[in-house]
């Protein structure tokens, strides 16, 4: 594995007819910069780097990658160029939106809409931090993920996973859009081929098919609706679930759940026992059937609608998340 970085593209290095302007996020599987086009206009540009199969000098632009990991570089590379094939063709507001991909610099490069705003998980922080009775009101975390299931059922349709949902992964934009950033199909095809990659979901929020090796062929939409599941869960507890490991040893779900009886509906603290089943045959099978089920609200239990859009009551107080740019790149935990 590496033990140096790959080195970031100079500051106005044009690639693609895009200058960079700065970094904006590095993760282990790429760096997201801030770019301006022709026009001058703003965007995000994502380069697929694995920090643990290439390695890059300052002031070069071709990244260095041992002969005996070029095919897994190759790998990777394919899964982020289908990656960026697919998100181009889907345009919804609750997804992240990619302008244009193509090669250069023997890598890929993904360029999106520059998305300024702060995480679901900020939000939850904030929240958390302010002792709330509910972390987040129960009509909060409807009106928001009603907005991302739409965007992720139209991902499902086009064939892709997204693969990292986790709070940090939905982006609450400055003109009051719920966003799912940073997917996951070059990690995951690496993660599953070789053992110079470090898996990296997220523990929480992965499901318990994403820590085998080998044949994907147990991964589907019901693996992104398990890490929904955990997202809702976080918004009700403030923290992220157990583990699947743990939870296959000991569960330790329900106990939490069936404390906020009363500050949740029936029916929200079902659905996200629903989603988390650990067997995926247990859990919804498509977005729309986990939609069905949360249209099954109790109106006498649920909380009031919060007023839309619900986050812009935190705007106009002294401790809302700090707002910052979206960077689409991996910040998941790695788990060996």
């Amino acid at each position: 594995m590496s033990k140096t970085r790959p080195a970031p593209l100079p500051t106005d290095t044009l690639v693609g007819g895009y200058r960079i302007v700065r970094v904006l996020a590095s993760g282990g599987f790429g760096l997201v910069y801030l770019a301006r086009d022709a026009s001058g206009s703003p965007v995000a540009i994502k380069e697929y780097l694995p920090t643990a199969l290439c390695t890059r000098a300052p002031g070069e632009r071709l990244p260095q990658v041992r002969p005996d990991r070029q095919a897994l570089y190759r790998l990777g590379l394919r899964g982020f160029f289908e990656e960026a094939r697919a998100l181009a063709q889907i345009a919804h507001p609750a997804v992240v939106g990619v302008q244009h991909f193509f090669h250069a610099n023997d890598t890929v490069y993904l360029v999106m809409e520059y998305l300024q705003g702060a995480s679901l998980q900020d939000y939850i922080v904030v929240a958390r931090e302010r002792q709330l009775r509910h972390v987040l009101q129960e009509g909060t975390i409807r009106a928001l993920f009603d907005e991302v299931l739409r965007g992720l059922r139209i991902v499902h349709q086009h064939g892709l996973l997204h693969l990292d949902i986790k709070p940090a992964n939905i982006l609450i934009t400055d003109d009051d859009r719920a966003v799912l950033i940073d997917f996951g199909a070059a990690r995951q095809a690496l993660q599953h081929e070789g053992d110079y990659v470090r898996p990296m979901y997220t523990p929480g929020f992965a499901a318990p098919e994403m820590y085998q090796r080998g044949p994907q062929g147990t991964l589907g939409p019901w693996t992104d609706l398990y890490a929904i599941g955990a997202c809702l869960y976080s918004c009700m507890v403030g923290y992220p679930p157990p583990d699947a490991p743990t939870r296959q040893q000991r569960e330790r779900l329900l106990g939490p759940l069936a404390r906020w009886q009363g500050a949740y509906s029936d029916n929200l603290r079902e659905a996200v026992r629903w989603c988390m089943m650990l067997d995926p045959a247990s859990r919804p099978q498509s977005v729309y059937a986990l939609q069905r089920e949360l249209a099954r609200e109790d109106e006498d239990e649920a909380d009031p609608p919060a007023p839309p859009p619900w986050w812009a009551r935190w705007r106009i107080r002294a401790d809302r998340p700090p707002s910052h740019a979206g960077a689409p790149t991996s910040t998941a935990t790695p788990t060996v």
